[in-house]
Formats: structure tokens, C-alpha cells, sequence
């Protein structure tokens, strides 16, 4: 597999992103599908390590899951305004079924609050049903002028929380407990990627929402890509699919409802967050596969050794470290060292006659390439050895993009500051701004409002699009 088939960050990026993912065998174009792909089973063996590690943390949290219909009535979106607004140029519809005319067409689901809220209506009556604290793993589709592979297709996978609550106290303690426990934790400890934690502006809020918060990353190219959304629903749709409970006082209620969800963008998040030009790079925590034993050997002979001395040391392994040993003889132990360091396994171990001999193993980490990499170890303190390494790295990775996010982050106080640091990364600002601002700054530079952090000045500033004193600060960036 020869180096040059990654184009370079700094020449292209958004072509090294496509090629790192053609060469880590991640995904393919669904051509006979616009706008779909196809997650081949390295990719897929991705999206599996994060479904695990967020569903665990979902039903730790008192969720359970469940599965509602593909198709939703046409009828059932237009209930809410501000949600049919948004999300009509997207819909996928079915007008007819075995040559049948449908009188309310299907769509196909862009999201679930419409067709969850008509059964949570005939699920919930009284107080004692509540909470009500769903989430599904499904599919989506969207319509997409232009698709990236996991960052923008028309087909994608995702998790969808749903939950019901008597009051706004508790769907917005819900909102934030899922945005903080969950979604922050996850990204973080699991896909060493820092975020910054915020609410959306009205214009960036989820159709239908009372209010959005958002987790933002910084990608290797300085761009935010929003790594997951939660949201307070207010009564908006417990009002259009008349959810109501009766409460403790006898007193006929509208519920309060809220949404959450995390897609297989994730995937291209990890890409952009942590690889580099010699391929994929995979915190070891999601990794399919943290360590990867290449057997060396010339002859027959050889062979054999090198497998029985490999077969002794992963014994050790098992229920500890995601493991695979390449004992392929058709290829060079070059193409092996590759083939794995493209695909971003966290670990390497060579293990030769020599090496067999000396009682040692060669342990090259993915994230450091080359010479400075690469230890001996004995093989009587390997698996301990390789254990610590495996968290090693993944703070590693965790540090060096939390250090390049502060080195792209910039504290602007004019429009023409804010043009140079949207060009690097991400612009922290003042602001008093109005939608029609927003709508500038999208025109002339290209960038949004990412988020209102939580994490807020004491001291006020001068909002660098009016100019009034305010001490709300917001980013600003490019985003995918």
C-alpha cells in the first residue's frame, strides 16, 4: 500500500479526508443511491464501539430504548410550524404504495419527535407515567446538495432521545444532564476530543425547539463540527400531538418534551480530530482493533515459532486488549506495518527470531510514527506495558487536541479580526447581535455562531457587529 495514495493535510484537506477514509477502508459510495454511502465493516466496526459506549451510558441514566416507524404521515409534520418549516426541502416522501395514490403521504423519517409524540399521547395520562425516557437507534434521511462521507449523506445512523417530563424544570435538567453526563463525557473520555459546551441562537436552534445546546469541536483545518444537540422542546409538540397528563392537583396538563441525538458524523469527527497524513488514527478506547502482533519469519520454520511465541503472549491478552495477530505469509512485514498504521490501530508489536531470542518485542504507538515511537519491551511485562500505553495514548491524543484547539482560538473585537481568525479556527467574541446579524456574518464570512458557552466574561465588552456593551460572548466559526 503505497504512502503517496494520502494526500497531504496542508495541500488539500478535504481531499486528504476522502483519501485517509478510502485508505482506511472505512466506507464506500452507494452510487446506485445519491447522496447514500456504504459503511464497510471498518467503518462500521467504529460506529459499534461508539453505539456501545453511549448506550451504556443512556440506560445508566435511567433511559431505555425502543423503535418507532420508518415512515411518518405527511400529516404529522405539518402539525408543527416552526418543525415542517425546517425540515420541508429535506423530506424524503412516498406518494403511492403498489401503484396505490396515498391520501396523506409518508415521509421518510427525518427525525422522530412527530411520529413519538403521537404515541406518546395515547401512552401518557396520568402524573405517575412520568418521566418518560426513550431512546432509539435508527436510521435517518435527509436531502443533501452536497454529501461528504459521514459528515453529510442522505442516508445516516444516529441515536434519538425522546423523553416526556411534568414540568420545564425537568426537561431542561434533562436537556443539560444529557449534553453534560452523556455527549460530553463520551466525546471527551472516549473520543479524546475536547468540546466546548453551549446554547444555540435562535437561529441555530433545532426546528421546533425552545432551546438548543450544543457540543463543538475543532477540527485539524480550525472548522467547529457540531458533535452532538440537545433540546428543550418546551410544550411546542406536547401541544400540536396534544400530550397531556392528569396531574396530582386533578388538573388536566401539557407535558414538557425534549430530544437528543448523535450521528454518524462522529466517525468523521474522529478522522479530522486525530489522524495525520500517514493515514487513520483511532483513540484506543474506540479503536476495533488497539493492537495489532505481526509474526516475522522467512521460511517455515521460522514461522511456526513466531506463531507459537505470538499465541503465548495474546493468551495473556484476552479480556484485556481487542487484539489480532497477522500471520498472512503472502505479504512483506513493510506492507503489514502499512497497512495497519493506515488503518490507525492505536499499537503495533513485531515479533521476529531475534526478538524471540532476546525475550523482547519491538511496540510502535500510531500516534508517535517513526523512531520516536518505537521501544523494546521484555515479554514478561508486555501486557501490563501495552495496558498503560493504551491509556497513555489516548490521553495523549485527548492533550494534543485540546492544546491546538487553544492555539486556534481567538479573542476578536472587530469584523476585520474576526475574518482572520475564522480563516485559522475559532473566534471568540462579544456580541448583542440579532439574526439578521448572523445572516451578515454567513454572507460575508462564511461562518455561524457555533454556540453561547456556558463559560461566560464577568466583565462586559462592545459587540463587534452594534457595538453595544454586552457581557455575552459567543464563537464563531466555519463549520462542517
Amino acid at each position: 500500500m503505497p504512502k503517496d495514495i494520502i494526500t497531504p493535510r496542508d495541500k488539500d484537506y478535504s481531499q486528504w479526508y476522502l483519501d485517509v477514509i478510502k485508505a482506511a477502508d472505512l466506507a464506500d459510495y452507494a452510487e446506485v443511491v445519491r447522496g447514500c454511502i456504504v459503511f464497510k465493516p471498518n467503518g462500521y466496526a467504529i460506529w459499534e464501539h461508539i453505539q456501545k459506549a453511549l448506550d451504556e451510558r443512556i440506560k445508566e441514566t435511567g433511559h431505555v430504548n425502543a423503535y418507532f416507524p420508518l415512515l411518518i404521515p405527511k400529516s404529522f409534520i405539518t402539525k408543527e410550524a416552526e418543525h415542517v418549516e425546517g425540515f420541508a426541502p429535506e423530506l424524503f416522501e412516498i406518494s403511492s404504495i403498489g401503484g396505490d395514490v396515498l391520501a396523506d403521504p409518508y415521509v421518510i423519517r427525518p427525525t422522530s419527535e412527530t411520529i413519538i409524540g403521537h404515541f406518546y399521547a395515547q401512552w401518557i395520562n396520568s402524573w405517575r407515567d412520568l418521566p418518560l425516557l426513550i431512546n432509539q437507534w435508527a436510521n435517518v434521511m435527509r436531502h443533501e446538495k452536497r454529501t461528504r462521507p459521514f459528515l453529510r449523506t442522505a442516508e445516516f445512523l444516529w441515536q434519538e432521545g425522546h423523553t416526556v417530563h411534568a414540568t420545564e424544570e425537568d426537561a431542561e435538567r434533562e436537556t443539560l444532564m444529557i449534553l453534560n453526563d452523556v455527549y460530553t463525557d463520551f466525546v471527551e473520555n472516549e473520543m479524546a476530543l475536547p468540546v466546548l459546551r453551549g446554547r444555540k441562537t435562535e437561529k441555530e436552534k433545532f426546528a421546533g425547539a425552545l432551546r438548543t445546546y450544543t457540543i463543538e469541536a475543532m477540527m485539524q483545518d480550525g472548522r467547529s463540527l457540531q458533535a452532538g444537540t440537545s433540546h428543550n422542546l418546551g410544550q411546542n409538540f406536547a401541544k400540536a400531538f396534544d400530550i397531556t397528563y392528569l396531574d396530582k392537583d386533578n388538573t388536566l396538563k401539557h407535558a414538557w418534551t425534549t430530544s437528543w441525538g448523535v450521528t454518524t458524523r462522529l466517525i468523521g469527527a474522529l478522522i479530522m480530530a486525530h489522524s495525520d497524513d500517514e493515514g487513520l488514527i483511532i483513540p484506543p478506547r474506540l479503536a476495533p482493533i488497539q493492537v495489532v502482533l505481526v509474526p516475522i519469519f522467512k521460511n517455515d520454520s521460522e514461522r511456526a515459532i513466531a506463531l507459537e511465541a505470538a499465541a503465548k503472549l495474546t493468551a495473556q491478552w484476552k479480556g484485556k486488549i481487542r487484539f489480532k495477530v497477522d500471520d498472512r505469509d503472502y505479504v512483506s512485514p513493510g506492507f503489514k506495518y502499512n497497512e495497519w498504521e493506515t488503518r490507525g490501530v492505536p499499537i503495533r508489536v513485531e515479533l521476529g527470531p531475534r526478538d524471540i531470542e532476546k525475550n523482547t518485542v519491538a511496540v510502535a504507538r500510531r500516534d508517535m510514527p517513526g523512531k520516536a515511537g518505537k521501544v523494546f519491551v521484555s515479554q514478561e511485562s508486555l501486557t501490563e506495558y501495552l495496558v498503560e500505553l493504551l491509556e497513555t495514548i489516548q490521553k495523549a491524543l485527548f492533550d494534543r487536541a485540546f492544546q491546538f484547539r487553544a492555539d486556534h482560538t481567538f479573542d476578536v473585537s472587530n469584523l476585520e479580526e474576526l475574518k482572520v481568525a475564522v480563516d485559522q479556527g475559532f473566534a471568540r467574541a462579544y456580541w448583542a447581535g440579532t439574526t439578521e446579524d448572523e445572516d451578515r456574518i454567513q454572507t460575508e464570512f462564511k461562518a455561524t455562531v457555533r454556540a453561547i458557552p456556558f463559560d461566560q466574561p464577568t466583565q462586559s465588552g462592545r459587540c463587534i457587529v452594534t457595538g453595544v456593551e454586552t457581557t455575552q460572548q459567543v464563537i464563531l466559526a466555519r463549520a462542517y
